[in-house]
Formats: C-alpha cells, structure tokens, sequence
C-alpha cells in the first residue's frame, strides 16, 4: 500500500507547494540575485557582486565571467578542493595550460601574482591573494575508475563523484565535451614534489582560507568540489566550498607581478583584448601603474 503526501497530491497542490519554496536558499544553490549574498566581501558593495554560491563536497558549478572580476574561493570548513579550468569564453579553444602556467613564471607552486596562462602565452587569471598556500598544479583531478577502486564508487550520482566525471557535465553546460578537459589547477589540497620526484600531499590548510583571482579576459570557469587524487582519507570526505565574484576592472591597473615573463604574458593578453574590441571600448592597461602596456613591450624585448 502507498500513501500520497496531500500536499502535491494534485497538480494545483503540487504547484503551491512549489511556490511555496520561492526565496529559500540551502547551502547547495546560488544565491540569485547575487546581491543578496548575505556577507559581501568586506569594502566590497554588494551591488558588485556577480556570482555567490555554495558548493557541497562532490558537487560541481560553472559561471561566464567578465574581464576585471575578481573571484574568491573560499574553504568554509577545511576540506575543500576545488578542481579548477578556465576558458576563454569568446574562444574556448583557448584554455589553462597548468604546464605553461608552473613553467613561464619559474614557479610550481601558486603564490600572490602567479598567472593561470592559456596556451597561446595570455594570462587568463592572476593570483591576488591567498591565505591557503596549499594548492597542487601536478595531480590533476580524478576519474572514475580511481576512485571506484578507492571508494568503491565514482559516478555523479554516488557518494563518492570524480572530478572527471563531474567536470564533464559542467562542461557540457558551454557546448564543451569531455575531450575538451585539460589538465586541473588544483585549490586548497597541497601536494609537494620530494627529492626523489615522488609527491607527497600536504592536505588542506585548514577552515576558512581563501584564495582569490583576477580575471584577464572573458572566461568560463568550471570548478568541481571533490577529493584529491593524494587525499589520505579512506573515505569520501569533501567539504563545502565557497564562491564569490564581483567586478573590479580597477585591480587590472595595479597588478601584483613585475617579473618579465609576466609582464610579456600581459602584454599578449591586452593585445589579444584590444584587437578585438571597437577602439572606444578597448581597456589597456593604465600606463601610470607598474604595469602597463608601453612598458611592458621594451621589457619584454
């Protein structure tokens, strides 16, 4: 024998109770409009906000987002990862390349300024802060027969979802398929290369670290929330993840890299930019900053 819950037992009742949920918000949905996310970042107007969102351990998200946004990431409670792509969204053949990304800048570990470069040599997103420290650009993300063998399960829908398999219906979502997956960047789980060229996972940095980025040119961002390939646990245990994004064209005009891979990677990028927009919409880089077109093209020679 079934029981019927009177409260959408029919279509009139279904669709009052439907209703009835506008305007409630859980921790596993974006807050729309965005602002009305109830804690902005601080000196940030919450009319700037474009993107605030929750995202549960083993779920997914994506988002456009325009040149000059700022966006932060947070680990809410200290086992987050968030599995990271980026694409340029007017040319999504154009995406991050995590070997140009730890080779032009010298550098394999993240840190304030480091660029997430694209494989045309133009700098998608820059590192502006970071509290975490703890990021891997080596692993990539998982799959689903890794993490069959370590949870028993890896599928969307199970307990314990793969980055791969994640990332593939968020890229479904921009017309992308699976063959369009490079290589992840890696936020909040650390992994370090020993002596011996093993890799040893430094975990998570703990409960509320952020780490923000400035965006370049137009991307789409895809983010799975899921365990690392080198998380120790033997069981699936994922944290919530926190995203927010608000418009800041401002920090374009006052960048936090003077090295001169850098700075040419920054030029490409305010080339490719400028080139493509009408002259009195084109936003070069402000030559009285340290950084700016002019200069960066007789450093970069």
């Amino acid at each position: 024998m079934t029981t019927t819950d009177t409260a959408t037992d029919t279509t009139a009742a279904a669709r009052e109770h439907a209703r009835s949920q506008a305007g409630a918000i859980t921790d596993s949905m974006p807050v729309l409009p965005a602002s009305d996310w109830p804690t902005p970042p601080a000196g940030i107007d919450a009319d700037r906000l474009t993107w605030a969102e929750t995202v549960p351990g083993g779920r997914y998200t994506s988002k456009v987002l325009a040149r000059g946004t700022r966006l932060r990431l947070r680990d809410i409670a200290g086992s987050a990862c968030a599995n990271l792509l980026l694409y340029r969204a007017d040319a999504p053949h154009e995406r991050l390349n995590i070997a140009d990304t730890v080779k032009v800048p010298w550098q394999a570990y993240l840190r304030v300024g480091h660029p997430l470069l694209s494989d045309q040599g133009r700098v998608l997103a820059t590192v502006v802060a970071d509290t975490s420290g703890h990021h891997d650009a080596f692993c990539g993300t998982t799959s689903l027969a890794t993490n069959t063998a370590k949870y028993g399960e890896g599928s969307v829908h199970s307990g314990a979802p793969a980055g791969r398999e994640l990332l593939t219906l968020a890229a479904a979502k921009h017309g992308l398929t699976a063959r369009d997956l490079p290589p992840v960047l890696t936020l909040f789980h650390g992994v370090r290369v020993e002596s011996d060229g093993g890799l040893t996972s430094t975990g998570n940095a703990g409960a509320g670290t952020e780490l923000e980025l400035l965006i370049h040119l137009p991307v789409i961002v895809l983010i799975a929330n899921t365990a690392h390939p080198l998380d120790p646990a033997t069981t699936f245990g994922t944290t919530s993840l926190e995203v927010v994004a608000w418009t800041a064209p401002e920090d374009l005009e006052a960048l936090p890299n003077n090295d001169p891979e850098y700075r040419r990677a920054v030029l490409n990028t305010e080339d490719a930019w400028n080139a493509a927009k009408p002259v009195n919409e084109a936003q070069p880089v402000n030559e009285a900053q340290p950084v700016n077109a002019a200069q960066l093209g007789r450093d970069a020679k």
